[in-house]
């Protein structure tokens, strides 16, 4: 399957839009490519307890299971709200991981001109759940 990222970035910068950010002021949307073409997004919601937040890449992974889908082969993240890309955190790296390969493309890009292409792999490096499958150790 062709792999347009470029339209996958711009489908999370919509998905931005509709984020619930009244605390930070930092909206994130996120698409994430199904490995059969769908393509789920999702956006951040802020509660005031800052550890009920969901970030929007898990809200969009959670959109997508509750769908029947459960293998993705792309993800792109749009943060708006800064000049700067920002990739996805470490609980959000994690549950990713468990989805998608390590190869799968990740792109990250804020409103400024500078973007980051990379990989799931990359951003969460020595994944047990893939090593151990592998039988690393």
């Amino acid at each position: 399957m062709n792999i347009n990222m470029n339209e996958l970035y711009y489908t999370a910068l919509k998905a931005a839009d509709a984020a619930y950010a009244p605390y930070s002021r930092f909206r994130v949307g996120a698409a994430l490519l199904g490995k059969d073409g769908t393509v789920f997004t999702g956006c951040n919601v802020e509660n005031r307890s800052y550890g009920l937040t969901i970030c929007a890449e898990r809200t969009a992974v959670v959109s997508a299971v509750s769908r029947g889908c459960r293998s993705f082969i792309a993800l792109a993240i749009a943060t708006p709200d800064s000049a700067d890309p920002v990739g996805p955190c470490g609980a959000c790296r994690q549950v990713l991981s468990e989805f998608m390969e390590g190869t799968a493309p990740v792109r990250f890009a804020g409103s400024g001109p500078g973007k980051v292409d990379s990989t799931i792999g990359e951003l969460y490096p020595h994944d047990s759940l893939h090593d151990l499958a592998g039988g690393i150790g």
